[in-house]
């Protein structure tokens, strides 16, 4: 049976919806830098998504393309994540789209190398036509965080940053966002087959102690 992250790390990819603390170890993507919004038709988001599914696939039948890699195993690919941010904003006004900025990725297993990610954007260069050149192998280090499962549209989710906000003033802690510590959305539903009153996001916010 193929290896499935959100099944074997439960505490980072299904979460209650109800705040709650996490340590999240540092963990490697394939990801794509971008800004704007994200909804926007053919947009550098749309474009940045199809150059990771892409990479993410290639890299996961590898073993049928006759590349071998050391340490592989069949697994699932993980879901679709994005850190977010705005300038001189402090967390995200989920009103002003167009001023987002965002890294766009999807974590990798650890025996993904940089060196195996650029053969994959040179096949999906060869076999696809599709510039990956913009793709990056991230390595990010979450540390201490807050998160919720949140339910329902992304332009709800003030409500469950509430939420958590409210859980970490309680608890004696406050967000610590910074360049290297972002807002933070693990994406769990299909948008093309869910509708949005269904769908399932990780929300994670960075922290520290009063």
């Amino acid at each position: 049976m193929a290896f499935d992250f959100k099944k074997e790390y439960r505490a980072f990819y299904l979460p209650k919806n109800k705040p709650e603390l996490v340590l999240v170890p540092a963990m490697n993507y394939v990801a794509v830098r971008g800004a704007g919004d994200p909804n926007e038709p053919g947009g550098a988001y749309q474009q940045a998504i199809s150059v990771l599914y892409t990479l993410s696939y290639t890299l996961k039948m590898s073993e049928k393309s006759g590349h071998s890699i050391d340490g592989f195993f069949q697994y699932v690919v993980p879901p679709l994540e994005g850190f977010w941010w705005q300038e001189g904003a402090d967390g995200i006004d989920y009103r002003d789209k167009a001023g987002f900025r965002w890294i766009s990725a999807i974590r990798l297993p650890g025996f993904i190398t940089p060196a195996h990610l650029e053969w994959a954007a040179g096949e999906a260069a060869r076999k696809k036509k599709l510039d990956c050149s913009k793709a990056e192998f991230l390595t990010v280090k979450e540390g201490l965080c807050v998160q919720i499962m949140h339910l329902g549209p992304f332009d709800d989710e003030p409500a469950s940053v509430a939420l958590m906000d409210a859980y970490l003033a309680e608890q004696g802690y406050e967000n610590d966002f910074s360049p290297a510590r972002l807002h933070h959305e693990i994406y769990l539903s299909d948008a093309h087959r869910v509708p949005p009153s269904r769908f399932q996001t990780v929300i994670r916010h960075p922290i520290r102690k009063k």
